[in-house]
């Protein structure tokens, strides 16, 4: 029997014959219809979020901690953002999650963490 006489022969099935087809297959092949649609689907997402991953040129600079004194804090927040002393003081008081700059370059988040670290906050660059 050929392929096309089976596609020819499953045509001429009712949906119950499919479906008693599909659960004898299932049963002498120790397999469900269900798996290989998951696993091709999961691949691309797999791969999209590795291109992001390698392509991210925009960063976000939280304050996660401000550790003992918040003064040091404050002033390299001035001095990283141009904010006014009330502003720097409010930004440093809603940590943690505090975003201290958004869609900053790479080089930019990181010399924005180097500073704040240096002046006793705990940072993160995502």
């Amino acid at each position: 029997m050929s392929v096309d006489e089976i596609i020819e022969a499953i045509d001429k099935l009712t949906v119950l014959d499919l479906v008693e087809l599909k659960d004898k297959l299932q049963e002498k092949y120790g397999v469900t219809a269900a798996a290989p649609v998951m696993a091709m689907g999961a691949a691309p997402g797999a791969a999209v979020a590795a291109e992001e991953a390698e392509e991210q040129t925009e960063f976000k600079v939280t304050i996660e901690s401000v550790g003992d004194n918040k003064v040091p804090v404050i002033k390299a927040v001035r001095e990283v953002t141009n904010l006014g002393l009330k502003e720097a003081k409010e930004l440093v008081e809603a940590a943690p999650g505090a975003v201290v700059a958004e869609a900053a370059s790479k080089e930019e988040a990181e010399n924005i963490k180097t500073k704040l670290e240096a002046a006793g906050a705990g940072i993160k660059v995502s």
